[in-house]
């Protein structure tokens, strides 16, 4: 069963700005990134499938229920991060965790124990008993996942997870997303605008631009291998190029990286037998794959930043 599907779905305000347009898409379980420009309507997409926003047309559907009808349901088993700093400065972070679990339904005891084990996993443990106020940006994201987490959901929706943290904080923030996604057995859904920093943790993508569908996919089926060899040599990449140009090879140039099409596979002999022939000295030489990056070039202007 998807997670998230959605079948022409549209979202306009005041029926003038249209957010979302004949959006027809399947998220599948696993941990998915959903990205887009800021505007291009991830966040509403988001509040459509928690039944805070009702569509205008189409429908969405969220672990097979309707948001507007079962609303309460979907809720009980979505956690929800959002982007915005929402938190409230002068609650002790522990307390706050446990009154967000209370309000999903777990019983007063349980609702302690799951936060302080939540805070422990989201690397709070020792810092739980402090006030939100006094957070660092970084630990306040990390409270905002752990209310979201606290009551045991069957997917996450994180909206802009890594906002406003250092290199080093998004790297800590996505591998946690990550160990969520594997060690936790919890599928989650992050909304980036910066495609290339979760797409190491994702195992599909979702592109959206102006509110329309850009490119649904696996990450292996976007990075399956190609017909290109990449091989690096220490000089002359010129005069190797001109040779395997001159054999018929189609090959461009980058410096010292030639990337060669592979039409069969004698070329692998013809680039060793040319290197030999004109006593280069040969540093790399493997099968090219997609980047996921690459295969977003082509797309509007501004619409995935890269």
């Amino acid at each position: 069963m998807p997670l998230i599907e959605t079948t022409a779905l549209e979202k306009r305000y005041d029926n003038r700005v249209t957010a979302l347009a004949d959006l027809t898409f399947a998220i599948e379980p696993g941990v998915v990134g959903l990205v887009g420009v800021n505007g291009a309507g991830k966040s509403t997409l988001i509040k459509l499938a928690l039944g805070l926003l009702e569509p205008t047309g189409g429908q969405v559907r969220v672990l097979g229920l309707d948001p507007i009808a079962d609303g309460d349901r979907v809720r009980a088993r979505v956690g929800y991060m959002p982007e915005h700093d929402c938190l409230p400065p002068d609650m002790i972070a522990a307390e706050f965790v446990t009154h967000m679990a209370r309000v999903s339904g777990l019983p007063k005891a349980m609702a302690r124990e799951r936060a302080s084990e939540t805070l422990r996993h989201v690397g709070l443990y020792e810092e739980r008993y402090r006030r939100i106020g006094g957070y660092s940006t970084g630990m306040k994201q990390r409270v905002k996942l752990a209310q979201a987490l606290v009551h045991d959901p069957e997917l996450l929706l994180l909206d802009e997870p890594t906002n406003g943290l250092d290199p080093a904080g998004r790297r800590a923030m996505l591998d946690l997303v990550h160990r969520i996604g594997t060690d936790f057995g919890i599928s989650v859904v992050v909304c980036s605008h910066l495609l290339g920093e979760i797409e190491r943790i994702c195992t599909s993508l979702v592109a959206i631009d102006a509110g329309r569908l850009l490119r649904s996919a696996t990450l292996d089926s976007m990075t399956q291998a190609r017909d290109m060899l990449m091989l690096e040599i220490d000089e002359n990449a010129e005069a190797l190029s001109a040779a395997l140009t001159q054999q018929g090879l189609e090959v461009r140039a980058d410096k010292r990286v030639l990337l060669v099409r592979m039409d069969d596979e004698d070329v692998y002999d013809r680039i060793r037998d040319t290197i030999a022939d004109l006593d280069l000295s040969l540093h790399r030489l493997e099968r090219q794959r997609h980047q996921v990056a690459d295969l977003f070039r082509d797309l509007p202007e501004g619409a995935v930043h890269v």
